[in-house]
């Protein structure tokens, strides 16, 4: 299954979640690729803790393949060349985990149909190799974006199930955005359509990941006075509303991911050793990144029985 991570904003959280759901899944023995398509900041491998590619790696990476100039994209496996000393020593059970890299300085691009068409193979054999393809992409809408709404609607793709993931932060500029990444004359759903895609299907495929969300009542918070625990309050129900008015409401969010402030610090994947050893890490957050990377494949958070 093809995952795409999208956000109409940068600083979402989206690669840093979307790097933690393709770890739970590899965690439960699933095969996992995460695809770079962030090609105006492949940093990817940064969360990863792989050296060498922190910015993009300089051959080979997804940028060069896509343009025709290799033709094999680099892959990076995750537990061989990390620097991480827990994910170095790969759980027990776990599924491959691989990195696919955009091309360091590589840079948004316009694509034509000789991209396109290496689009699709790559996903293809992909999807025919790993069990979850995590497929990053630039923030907004981006050359990235319209290429794989091209991609998935394109007839060698018709039987490769997919799904989409926008991530936004829980401010009113962020549900805004978000909303309109995907509501808007040209947002996903109508450029998906343009592209071939059936409107009612692409839509029941898109879930909302909302991320950095504060809990009133949480410890963190404890020390507030009461007057500013009482207007979080009033701004978490006026978020909700506005939320549901701009149809990405309580229906159609796959998670929600709290407020995590060692990310607020470092993007980095959140382990038990971060909550149970060193407790850098709020065991609420590793909950929450276990429960969305369930979810992704289970029918009855997508509106199937």
């Amino acid at each position: 299954m093809l995952v795409f991570a999208a956000s109409d904003k940068g600083g979402t959280g989206r690669s840093v979640t979307s790097a933690n759901l393709a770890y739970q899944r590899a965690l439960t023995g699933d095969h996992v690729a995460y695809v770079d398509f962030d090609f105006g900041s492949p940093t990817a491998a940064a969360v990863f803790d792989v050296p060498g590619a922190m910015r993009g790696t300089e051959e080979r990476g997804l940028h060069s393949y896509l343009e025709g100039d290799v033709t094999e994209p680099a892959r990076i496996d995750v537990w061989r060349q990390t620097e991480h000393p827990l994910l170095r020593a790969r759980p027990n059970q776990s599924g491959r985990l691989v990195l696919f890299p955009g091309d360091a300085g590589g840079g948004e691009f316009a694509t034509g149909e000789d991209a396109l068409e290496r689009c699709v193979d790559l996903l293809l054999r992909l999807n025919g190799e790993f069990d979850l393809i995590v497929v990053d992409l630039s923030a907004g809408r981006s050359y990235a974006v319209d290429m794989v709404l091209a991609a998935t609607a394109h007839p060698r793709m018709r039987y490769v199930p997919f799904r989409w993931l926008v991530f936004h932060r829980w401010t009113r500029q962020h549900v805004i955005a978000a909303s309109g990444l995907v509501h808007k004359e040209n947002g996903i759903l109508r450029s998906g359509v343009d592209r071939g895609h059936d409107e009612e299907t692409l839509q029941g495929s898109i879930r909302f990941v909302r991320a950095a969300v504060p809990d009133p009542e949480s410890p963190l918070w404890a020390q507030g006075s009461p007057a500013q625990a009482a207007w979080m309050q009033s701004c978490d129900e006026t978020l909700r509303r506005l939320a549901a008015e701009h149809r990405i409401g309580d229906s159609v969010v796959l998670g929600i991911v709290p407020l995590e402030p060692i990310l607020q610090w470092r993007e980095q994947l959140i382990t038990e050793e971060d909550v149970l050893a060193t407790q850098i890490a709020n065991k609420e957050t590793l909950e929450a990144l276990e429960e969305i990377a369930r979810r992704l494949t289970d029918e009855s958070h997508w509106g199937r029985p």
